[in-house]
């Protein structure tokens, strides 16, 4: 079923494995619902004659029985033209041999029959051609065909259309609850896609093994692999198995209940055997008690008094097959403390990170704020070290472009006197800041009298 067994190769650009085509490829490994031949090394005894019947697949698994009255050689793999009606179609031979006469006793098929159709011959080429660009169309007009069904207010579904291999007629799949007349909805198909057209219903199984899909349990549905009897499936199945009725759960892509809850049926009915009759009480002393509980794997029963459903007790089924003898005869027991078993109970398992990584929680705590402050609070102090010491002096250059017309000076001296400057001014000597302030008002006084004289005038 995958493409890495495929013997076709690579063709693809990406360098992966399988030739591409999508189950149309004649190597035979991507095809749904294979049989192994394992008949294909051994020679027939001499003067039989090879079995005249084939075994041909068309689209999504469907397979049919053609009888080989031209006596063509042929082998798995090879496209052949087979007779339809009308016309002829095209497919794959995926069975030769005597395990064709196997399968048909299996599927009620009689290889004597006359009716039984015919293969024509092996595909040409451009049979090949009508055949592939037949199989390009059928998504499109899928899509088409959907919507002609809802405008005719239809409760039904087209799920799948497969055209003949001479492109003279599609076949349109649909699922329905209810019978549906689909006259007029055959005759808008007729005129919008000008070819023969036949409507078949299938069921929601069918559905799902002819389009295939991934199960709950991560592998290819059982239906489009492997399985081809489609048995009836029930409740009692999940309640014997001791399941959850939980319809979400126990129901497959087709919307009904999963085929593989009958697989393991047949392995819980006997083991059930020797379990007693989950109705029947238990009575004791103390009062009847009704089963809670059943273990098939371990082979325990739990049981709770009519008066005390919270209080479980675990009997083993000899123990009760025993309570429920003496209760036959007419005898009580005195309670069942004195059969239950002593529950162990189960040591939490702590996992170590041994290997030193860190807690997959570690984005859902919060942040250490505290750590943001520090650091904010270690960048302020730094910036004030920088301003006491002087390092924050422009550069005189970039502010004074006519910088470079000037002398030259020492830059050590000029370090030296900016940092006397600014420890001068910081440290706060009550003489220079007098002087300033002194040198500001005598400026403003001048700027005032000025304004008032011009205004005189």
């Amino acid at each position: 079923m995958a493409c890495t067994n495929c013997s076709c190769g690579s063709s693809k650009s990406d360098g992966s494995k399988g030739c591409g085509n999508n189950g149309t490829c004649g190597a035979n490994s991507c095809n749904k619902l294979t049989v192994f031949d394992w008949l294909a090394n051994m020679n027939l005894p001499s003067g039989e004659t090879p079995f005249d019947c084939l075994e041909v697949r068309f689209k999504n698994g469907r397979k049919e029985f053609y009888r080989n009255s031209e006596n063509l050689t042929l082998s798995i793999g090879d496209i052949v033209a087979t007779e339809a009606s009308p016309g002829h179609d095209v497919g794959i031979v995926t069975l030769t041999g005597e395990l064709v006469k196997i399968q048909m006793k299996k599927k009620s098929v009689d290889y004597h029959s006359p009716e039984l159709l015919k293969i024509y011959r092996k595909a040409s080429q451009k049979d090949i051609d009508i055949w592939s660009a037949a199989r390009d169309r059928e998504e499109p007009m899928k899509v088409r065909a959907r919507e002609l069904a809802i405008d005719l207010n239809l409760e039904m579904k087209i799920s799948d259309i497969e055209f003949q291999g001479d492109a003279s007629k599609a076949t349109f799949y649909y699922t329905a609850n209810d019978r549906v007349d689909f006259r007029q909805l055959i005759k808008d198909y007729a005129s919008e896609f000008k070819i023969r057209i036949e409507m078949k219903q299938v069921g929601f199984r069918q559905e799902a093994s002819r389009l295939g899909g991934i199960g709950s349990c991560g592998r290819e549905l059982c239906c489009s692999t492997w399985l081809t009897d489609f048995r009836s499936v029930n409740t009692s199945a999940a309640r014997y198995q001791q399941l959850s009725l939980n319809p979400q759960k126990l129901a497959g892509q087709c919307g009904k209940l999963k085929c593989c809850l009958n697989f393991e049926l047949d392995t819980y009915m006997d083991a059930l055997k020797d379990f007693p009759d989950y109705e029947t009480r238990l009575k004791t002393e103390k009062g009847d008690a009704v089963c809670q509980k059943q273990d098939i794997f371990k082979g325990l029963m739990w049981y709770a008094y009519t008066d005390n459903f919270a209080a479980w007790h675990v009997l083993r089924i000899e123990q009760v097959k025993e309570i429920i003898d003496s209760n036959k005869n007419g005898n009580l027991v005195a309670s069942l403390e004195d059969f239950a078993l002593e529950v162990e109970q189960e040591v939490e398992k702590t996992f170590n990170n041994v290997v030193g990584q860190e807690s997959i929680t570690r984005f859902d705590q919060p942040k250490n704020k505290s750590r943001n402050k520090n650091k904010n609070r270690n960048k302020n102090k730094g910036r004030e070290g920088m301003f006491v010491e002087g390092q924050q002096a422009t550069n005189p250059q970039k502010n004074n472009p006519n910088q470079g017309n000037q002398p030259h000076r020492n830059p050590s001296n000029r370090s030296q006197q900016t940092n006397q400057n600014e420890t001068g001014e910081r440290t706060g000597n009550p003489n220079n800041r007098n002087k300033k302030r002194n040198g500001f008002k005598d400026r403003r006084n001048n700027n005032d009298s000025k304004n008032k004289n011009e205004g005189s005038n």
